[in-house]
């Protein structure tokens, strides 16, 4: 028997409102330590069994900065990286989540570079010691940043919320953290939203010169 398109489309429909319906919303507010001031553009996420789709994205470098700083991609994205200043740029990562090295170029790179595997992967660029941006992929697609007012709401599936009950387990990265290879982690009450987080976080860095380290670690590789 034949089924039409138009049923199939149906229940396609209903069990999308389904989960849909079911998906709880996290609400989080993220704050400096010791203080009510908000922290923006924290990636916050919770491990869901919805995985999110690979997609292609950009990171472009002008006036000698990457922009965005912070890129949020799925597992298996493809991230371009072409260059709009008038002067050539020489981007790398030797971060775990990524190994990469594309010399020195102007316009576009012959290929984007594939996010493979979770992680935090830091850039730099060989030519501008000043230059840092960051790609946060992931495996979850219950995943977000902060706002300016340091909110982020998260719609997570009802199986990321099974057997816990009582807390959920967060995970949060910002650039500024003493240690930002790795998110921190924190449990909020189920149910107590919206929750706060406060984040202990590193000063803003120099516009120059704050890349003395990365530098380093790349002129011994």
């Amino acid at each position: 028997m034949r089924v039409s398109a138009i049923a199939v489309l149906a229940g396609l429909l209903m069990s999308a409102m389904a989960v849909t319906a079911n998906a709880y919303e996290l609400s989080v507010t993220v704050t400096l330590d010791g203080s009510t001031e908000p922290v923006a553009n924290a990636v916050v996420s919770v491990d869901s069994a919805r995985p999110a789709t690979p997609v292609s994205a950009e990171i472009y470098q002008k006036d000698r900065a990457f922009h965005p700083h912070v890129l949020v991609v799925p597992v298996g994205s493809s991230v371009d990286f072409p260059n709009r200043d008038n002067t050539q740029h020489h981007v790398y990562s030797f971060s775990p989540a990524k190994t990469f090295n594309i010399e020195l170029y102007a316009d576009r790179p012959a290929a984007p570079i594939v996010f493979d595997k979770p992680g935090i992967v830091e850039l730099g660029c060989n030519i501008h010691d000043h230059m840092q941006g960051f790609v946060v992929v992931t495996d979850t697609a219950a995943v977000g940043q902060t706002d300016a007012s340091g909110q982020v709401t998260l719609s997570i599936a009802p199986q990321a919320t099974e057997g816990s009950q009582e807390r959920v387990t967060i995970e949060i990265w910002h650039p500024r953290l003493p240690d930002n290879t790795r998110p921190v982690t924190r449990e909020i009450e189920h149910g107590s939203e919206p929750a706060v987080v406060a984040l202990n976080l590193e000063p803003e860095p120099a516009a120059e010169g704050s890349l003395d380290r990365l530098q380093q670690r790349f002129r011994e590789l």
